[in-house]
């Protein structure tokens, strides 16, 4: 029977190439959305993988949104993807509440919300994977990024403690810090700026998308039972 596998924000960006990899490696998968209501039309439209729309950062929503998916599938799931997130740039010094809050409540409490609500099925089955979608600014720190620094961060300690809630009932939860990634996002900064970042990573060039997507398949594989609790840096050899 095909597994069952949950990608959060998952029709777009690094989550588009993840529901990718996931559905070509033969899992049912169910790709989130919020926004981008095109964008994920269009990515269903491409790769036949439904889609589900509910807001990550609202519990009841979660709530709602998984029975549906567990509906939809006719199982529980079995991988969980948690790889929302948003930035609100800001030097703190001018950072408001609301920025703060939306980029902690969408980025870290989302990953809580998921969690606890898939989480007692996969004990029940005695299996389950999350991976959960951090960053190297979680793990180094970025200027302007207060808030999603410190969401990331709290990404990889909650990642820590519920690997060894969860060991003994053969649920692995382990993290992937991305470096610079080839996005839209990435794609949108000036090429000067670009070349001034490759510089620093000894690769000397930015990641692909499919790169993150093969260590979550690394990391989901039944074969990956005894990795828990890591935080897996995929970043082109920066800030070792």
């Amino acid at each position: 029977m095909k597994k069952i596998a949950v990608v959060t924000g998952g029709a777009r960006g690094i989550g588009n190439g993840i529901s990718r990899a996931l559905h070509e490696a033969g899992y049912l998968v169910a790709a989130n959305y919020h926004s981008g209501v095109e964008t994920a039309k269009k990515f269903h439209e491409e790769t036949g993988i439904p889609i589900f729309c509910w807001d990550v950062s609202n519990y009841e929503a979660c709530e709602r949104g998984i029975a549906e998916v567990c509906e939809a599938l006719g199982g529980t799931v079995d991988v969980l993807v948690n790889n929302a997130g948003i930035t609100r740039d800001s030097m703190l010094h001018r950072m408001n509440p609301e920025d703060w809050t939306k980029v902690i409540v969408t980025n870290l409490n989302s990953v809580f919300n998921m969690c606890r609500l898939t989480i007692p099925s996969m004990r029940d089955k005695n299996f389950g994977r999350i991976i959960n979608i951090s960053s190297v600014n979680g793990l180094k720190g970025q200027i302007g990024q207060s808030n999603y620094s410190a969401a990331k961060a709290g990404i990889l300690g909650f990642t820590k403690s519920l690997a060894l809630e969860s060991a003994s009932k053969g649920i692995t939860v382990n993290a992937i810090a991305p470096g610079y990634i080839s996005t839209d996002m990435t794609d949108a900064i000036k090429e000067d700026v670009k070349e001034r970042i490759k510089a620093g990573i000894p690769l000397g060039r930015f990641g692909k998308i499919e790169e993150i997507a093969h260590s979550v398949l690394f990391l989901a594989d039944e074969k990956s039972s005894f990795i828990t609790g890591a935080a897996l840096s995929v970043n082109g050899g920066q800030y070792l």
